[in-house]
């Protein structure tokens, strides 16, 4: 929020005023204007959170990278593809406007994207130029048999416990 007060008007004296040109015709020369805001000092305090925490962060991606990495390449692709299975379940309850939570989107999109810089890593360790590996992957997605992500598998499974409860009691 700029403050303005009348003693940051500065009006040249006629001594200090440069010389009318032929291309300006006009007296004014601007006007000074000071904004009062606070200045800040390095050595202040902010409202940051602790650089601790974010350590602590990065601590938690380095142990998921390394268990990624454990992992095979076989291993890494079918977990990519139970993971996109995911997202399109998400984007399905959105639209159908049930309850879901929304930093679900970024947590898996993230997954997603460090499990396929493993991969990527993987290829360049192996020599494989970009141009071939996405060639790779497009051969990877045509071979792709589409199956229901497991949320879904573990859904149906538990209405069918609930229909076998139904009629063993009835």
């Amino acid at each position: 929020m700029a403050s303005l007060s009348i003693s940051s008007v500065i009006f040249p004296s006629k001594s200090n005023l440069p010389k009318p040109s032929a291309s300006s015709s006009s007296t004014f020369h601007g006007v000074r204007i000071a904004q009062l805001c606070p200045t800040r000092f390095p050595g202040a305090s902010s409202s940051r959170a602790p650089k601790s925490s974010s350590v602590v962060m990065m601590a938690k991606k380095d142990d998921e990278l390394k268990e990624i990495r454990t992992k095979s390449t076989e291993e890494l692709h079918e977990e990519i593809v139970d993971l996109k299975g995911e997202l399109l379940m998400l984007r399905l309850q959105r639209s159908a406007r049930n309850e879901f939570k929304s930093s679900d989107f970024k947590l898996m999109r993230k997954k997603v994207a460090r499990m396929l810089t493993v991969k990527r890593e993987r290829e360049m360790e192996e020599g494989i130029n970009k141009r071939l590996s996405r060639k790779l992957d497009k051969k990877w997605r045509k071979s792709i048999v589409p199956r229901p992500p497991p949320s879904l598998i573990k859904l149906r499974e538990e209405e069918a416990a609930e229909e076998a409860k139904e009629l063993s009691s009835a």
